[in-house]
């Protein structure tokens, strides 16, 4: 049997022999930084369990390495899902609009379809409510395509202007008139 002051030389003349070696091979698994980590693992079981090293330890010490490596690609990927789910939550349970401002929204919403003129309206409840296509709409309109595309055009914009004038009724960020009737957003 070793005496303790012969296990920490031997295992100090593996260490500063082999670290370099293991970290090699570690290094081309992952990370500089995670192969540090690695090379330092592994040692440490090489320690706890010094009276179980063969002789030649190196094969045992990369097995250990080897081992620690996919520990830590477990542990990653557990983190990673981890990150995932905590977004989803916090995407799911986040703050929302209440129902208050949701109402008056539609509140505001109707009121600027209702101040449109029979063929403006007729034309976004068309395309908005019926989801037809331009062209689609423009034959239940009864007019063609560009005419109908005009007429939309300027109902929207009427929308938008109406919509971007009311002030806003909470401290959340809200959608532009254009962004709330389909059209896009100026800049």
């Amino acid at each position: 049997m070793r005496s303790p002051s012969e296990c920490r030389q031997e295992f100090s003349t593996a260490f500063d022999q082999l670290s370099p070696r293991v970290f090699a091979y570690a290094r081309r698994q992952c990370s500089a930084t995670d192969a540090q980590d690695v090379v330092a693992d592994t040692f440490l079981v090489a320690w706890r369990r010094w009276s179980e090293v063969p002789a030649e330890p190196l094969p045992w010490l990369l097995v250990v390495a080897r081992n620690t490596i996919a520990n830590l690609r477990r542990h990653e990927r557990r983190t990673d899902a981890l990150v995932d789910v905590a977004a989803t939550l916090a995407r799911i349970a986040g703050p929302a609009d209440g129902a208050d401002h949701t109402v008056i929204e539609r509140d505001l919403l109707i009121t600027a379809v209702a101040a449109l003129s029979d063929l403006e309206r007729e034309a976004v409840l068309l395309v908005a409510w019926d989801a037809l296509s331009n062209r689609d709409a423009a034959t239940v309109a009864g007019c063609s395509k560009r005419a109908f595309e005009v007429r939309l055009s300027r109902a929207r914009q009427r929308l938008a202007r109406a919509l971007d004038d009311t002030p806003p009724t909470s401290s959340t960020p809200t959608r532009t008139g254009a962004e709330r009737v389909g059209g896009r957003k100026e800049s």
